[in-house]
Order: structure tokens, then sequence, then C-alpha cells
């Protein structure tokens, strides 16, 4: 795979042997010399195991050197920061992203001999090649990489620019065509947990990427999916949702919607418009403009409370050998958050049955992220200004507006920057508000229509006169 020429890819190697990738930002100010890590660290763990669940089928990594993890260390022992006098951390210089084999995997650091059994698919079916199921157990070959989205102690992926967004992404397609093409492996996912409440152990803005030496068990129930429907499921699926009201965000290459048969109380999918089975398939102008609409999806997750929402960000790309024609790229957001103070967790039903309750309704939640939206737009926007309109918009100067229809139909738009449009807005301007934001900006309502958000100081019954003032913006 070729990096993109606006984006530095520099190798490099920790003192233990560990690969070290320093990606450096189109606009990056840092130097091109990197430090060398002259720690002295103790040998790597050997390779965990995998031993077979004989009732399911399914794979269980025993991986005991996770145990050694460090969890919640104060700011100045941040093992994910750059190396500093008394703390000897992972990175030895500052970065804008940098990608590195963890310390201690889950898979790995072991891989099988490229030309033995292990690295074919079928070995790890059900059955070893004597014939039993039963007490199976194979090293956990694979690979796991931390890959760190900036150099601040604290954050996410959300509270990273633009700029950066677009370097994770570009990462992120390097690391996909180069975890694929290791021995043994099957499948490259991307994902990011965020906030205590998901389990994360470090509060530095990071995510990771594994190389597993299976299908995993979500592919397994998604590629049985496709071949009892066509291969043509994503392809509807993603018209069907473009068609109806759950639809968050659109652009010319991606849609990000709640979908219909929504699990958790947040759940948010994304799509890319055209099939790609992977990261590094993908195109640089899918990859420009994920980097707005992802950082746009993720803000509007931590709009709807006041303080940020925990969430798991699962990027699902096809298995490495199979299925790569119809197996489409996709992002799955979830979080158990159900209210300001409420979490839903995956009790008896769920974690005894696999048996799904959800707790809110898909359209509610539709509505809800498509408000927290054009908040967080309002507040904290990702896109350029635009000095002829106002509008938020791409380089562009398209303007990519969210809900269904996206940037197709600004008459279909759902909640838009304080409803900033060449035509007046119903919307009022709350001017003890910071950020003067409308109070009632213009979100979706029956396809071909816009209607406005009422505002709390107009909704009936409120006890409240009506807002004097116009946002300046529609006037």
């Amino acid at each position: 795979m070729t990096i993109s020429k606006r984006i530095a890819k520099r190798v490099s190697a920790l003192a233990d042997g560990r690969e070290l990738i320093y990606f450096d930002d189109a606009d990056t100010t840092l130097p091109s010399d990197r430090a060398t890590d002259l720690r002295r660290l103790d040998p790597r763990p050997p390779t965990a195991q995998m031993r077979l669940d004989p009732l399911t089928g399914e794979w269980i990594a025993v991986a005991t050197a996770r145990q050694n993890r460090v969890v919640m260390p104060p700011a100045g022992l941040d093992p994910l920061a750059p190396q500093a006098p008394g703390n000897p951390s992972e990175i030895p210089s500052d970065y804008d992203v940098a990608v590195f084999e963890n310390r201690s995997p889950a898979f790995g650091p072991g891989l099988p001999d490229p030309d033995s059994a292990e690295t074919d698919p079928s070995y790890l079916g059900g059955t070893a090649l004597d014939g039993t199921a039963l007490g199976r157990v194979v090293p956990a070959y694979g690979r796991c990489e931390v890959i760190c989205f900036s150099s601040a102690r604290e954050g996410a992926f959300g509270s990273i620019s633009r700029s950066r967004a677009r370097t994770v992404i570009e990462a992120w397609a390097d690391r996909t065509a180069a975890l694929s093409s290791l021995p043994g492996v099957q499948q490259v996912y991307i994902f990011e947990n965020r906030g205590a409440e998901i389990g994360v152990t470090l509060q530095h803005p990071h995510g990771q990427i594994y190389g597993y030496p299976y299908v995993t068990p979500r592919t397994r129930q998604l590629l049985a999916q496709l071949d009892a429907y066509g291969g043509t499921l994503f392809a509807d699926i993603l018209k069907y949702e473009q068609e109806g009201s759950r639809v968050l965000l659109s652009g010319d290459h991606w849609t990000a919607f709640v979908p219909f048969a929504a699990r958790w109380p947040v759940e948010a999918h994304m799509v890319p418009h055209e099939h790609v089975a992977d990261f590094a398939l993908t195109s640089e102008a899918q990859r420009d403009e994920l980097a707005v609409l992802y950082l746009r999806l993720l803000r509007g997750i931590d709009a709807l409370y006041p303080d940020p929402t925990p969430y798991i960000a699962a990027w699902h790309q096809a298995p490495v050998r199979s299925h790569r024609d119809t197996a489409r790229l996709h992002l799955r957001l979830m979080s158990p958050r159900r209210g300001a103070d409420k979490l839903k967790y995956q009790a008896g039903s769920e974690s005894g049955m696999g048996a799904w309750i959800g707790d809110i309704p898909p359209e509610v939640q539709a509505d809800q992220l498509r408000a927290a939206i054009a908040r967080a737009d309002a507040e904290n926007p990702v896109l350029a200004r635009s000095a002829a309109n106002g509008h938020l918009v791409m380089r562009s100067g398209r303007e990519i507006s969210a809900g269904p229809g996206g940037a197709r139909s600004r008459e279909r738009a759902g909640a838009t920057v304080c409803g900033r449009r060449r035509r007046r807005t119903r919307g009022r301007w709350n001017p003890g508000r910071a950020g003067r934001r409308c109070r009632g900006a213009i979100r979706a309502g029956e396809p071909g229509r816009a209607r406005a958000v009422p505002s709390r100081r107009t909704r009936p019954g409120s006890g409240r006169r009506p807002a004097t003032g116009r946002c300046p913006a529609s006037r």
C-alpha cells in the first residue's frame, strides 16, 4: 500500500525489538529525526495460548501477560506520552501519530512458519488434526498494536484535529495492509475503547489494531448472512437506511445512521457508498471525507450529555482470505449509556443467551443524535467556514449536512449548524447562550420537508415568552 504523499511514515524500533512507526501530519511542525529508545527492557513475554470451547467452536485466548498492564497511572507516568525525565514511556520522541507493538499482547508476538499448516484458515476448524475437539490448545499467533492519536495525555479520537484524523486514517490503512500480509493472520480489526465504563485503563487518546489468527465469531455470523442473502446485502442495507429516518450524516462517500435493529442505547453505523473490503483499499477521497464525518459523529456522541460518553468504536473489515467482494468495511459505534446517569449492562438475557433487549427505539436515538451533532457542529466545528455564506463546508466548498439525504438534499437535511442557510430559518436566537446558536435548528421531518425543533422558550406550556432576537446568520 502507498502512503499519501502528504503524510510521512518513519519506521523505528523499541529497545526490545518491537516495531515502532511514526506517522507525521501533512501540516506537522515536528522534525524528521526521532530519538533512539535506550531503555533496558525485560524480554518479551512468550506467545499466549488459545483454547477451543467445544460447546461453541470459539477460540479463547489466555494471555496472562496482560495482568501486568498499567492501570490509570498518574499523568507523569503515562506510558503513551513521549519519554521524559522520570517517565520511561513506550515512545522515545514527540509525535503526531505513533503505532507500536503491544508489550502485553493477547495475540503474538509469535507468528507461524509461512509454509506450515498453521497458516491455513482451516487449521483452526472445530477439530484438531487427530480428530479430537476436547482439550485442544494452540499458540495464539498474531499481532496486537497500539495506535496513539496524539501525544496529549487525555482525550479521544473526537478531540483531535481534522488533519490529525486524516493521519490516523492513513495509519489504519497502512497497518491493515501490513498485518494482513503476516503469516497466519486471518482478519484485521481496528477499534477504540473510550471511558472507564468500557474498561479503559489509560486516559491517553489511543486505539488498538488486532491481527487475529482466525475469523472472529461476529464476522462468521456476518459471512453466513451474506451467503444466505447474497452479495448485495450491504448495498441493500445502505439504500434502505438512506431512504429512512435514521440517517445521521451523509457525504459523497459515507453515510452514518442508527441501524434498524440497534442493540445499544447509543449505536451508530457508518458505511462507505462504494464497496471496499478494508481500509487498505479506500481511496484518498474516501479517507479525506471520513476524517470530517467521523469527527462530527464522535463529537455529536459526546454532546449527548454534559460529560463525555463512553463508547466502543469497532471498525469491521473483511477477512484477509475470503468474502473480499461482499464483506464491506463498516463502523459499529456502541455506547451503554442510556441516560445521563444510567448504563445498560449485558445482564442475564444478553450475556447468558445472546438475546438482546433494546431500551431506546432506534428512531428516538436518531433524533437525539442529530440534535447532538448540531450542537457539536455549532460549538466545536470540524469543517472550514466559508466567507461567502457562513456555512460549514469542506475545502471543496460543498456543504455536508446532518440528517437524511445529507449533501444530496438540503431540504431533507437534518440538524444543521444554527440553521444557517441562504434562506431565513425559523430558529430563535438565544443571545445569552455561549456560541449564540439557534435554539430551533432545522432538522428532518418527513421526506422533502424541514421543520424547526421548538426552543424550550417557545414550547407550549413552558410559561416563558419567546426569545425576541433572531440568529444573525438567518437575517
